[in-house]
């Protein structure tokens, strides 16, 4: 049971029960490729948050509006083994605007060049389908979803295609990738700032922000979230540590593999 009140009192102190600073996030794991029949996975733990990404690929057509372009689908399950808050069902309204900001920040940073996904125009192209799947909520979800994704897209070996027909049994190239898109959140609680928010934050929270980064510091997308604002000051501020925060979150990438506790 969450003490609301309580949360609120302490960030009236801009202090936090978990005891962190406001811009102090907590750490970071990833596990790269941890299962063989997706094109590419990556399991991310943040705190207590955990969930895996998986990159499926097949042939189809392309959209209309972009006749020369691979396509992309990002799909999110919230299960109920993951947190008492998520019920068996149809996609719930969380799930579906996670999939859209984690969408949204893969296409405006232009991470993968869709164009190398074209392998006939107009006809066919390579789709990317990328599953997100929460094992435990703790808060933040969209950072770990979003960082777990670009893991993924970054493992990912595309199949090959041959005679007609995709041969999954034969992945050698990898995927067209040039940017690593970063997620970074903030949430305001009593007039206080604070990055990566707790499962308890996030239910106490005014508003939030999302502010996606791509390795060349360059800032693709801002996500707003909740019914809160903030102002003019307040954000050009977070821009710039969400920039900051987002070195330290794409360094965490490029450690090597590890087989975490949990698993």
């Amino acid at each position: 049971m969450i003490d609301k009140e309580y949360i609120r009192q302490l960030a009236r102190q801009k202090k936090r029960e978990d005891g962190r600073d406001p811009m102090e996030m907590r750490k970071i794991e990833i596990q790269h490729n941890p299962f063989s029949r997706p094109e590419g996975s990556a399991l991310v733990r943040i705190g207590d948050t955990v969930l895996i990404a998986g990159v499926k690929m097949d042939v189809g057509e392309p959209f209309p509006d972009s006749p020369n372009e691979g396509v992309l689908m990002v799909g999110a399950e919230f299960s109920p083994i993951a947190s008492p808050d998520f019920e068996s069902g149809p996609p719930q309204e969380d799930s579906i605007e996670l999939a859209r900001v984690v969408d949204r920040g893969i296409r405006e940073s232009k991470a993968i060049d869709f164009e190398a996904l074209c392998i006939t125009p107009k006809e066919k192209v390579w789709m990317v389908f990328i599953d997100i799947q929460m094992l435990n909520h703790g808060g933040n979800l969209i950072d770990a979803a979003a960082l777990a994704s670009a893991a993924a897209i970054a493992n990912a070996k595309m199949p090959s295609y041959e005679n007609e027909a995709v041969n999954y049994e034969k992945r050698n190239k990898s995927l067209p990738v040039r940017y690593t898109p970063i997620a970074v959140s903030f949430v305001k609680i009593e007039n206080s700032i604070f990055i990566d928010p707790s499962y308890a934050e996030e239910s106490v929270m005014d508003g939030g922000i999302v502010i996606t980064v791509r390795d060349d510091n360059h800032i693709n997308s801002i996500q707003m979230l909740g019914t809160g604002g903030f102002s003019r000051e307040e954000t050009e501020t977070l821009l710039d540590t969400a920039v900051e925060k987002s070195k330290a979150m794409r360094a965490a990438l490029e450690k090597p593999s590890k087989v975490m506790e949990f698993l």
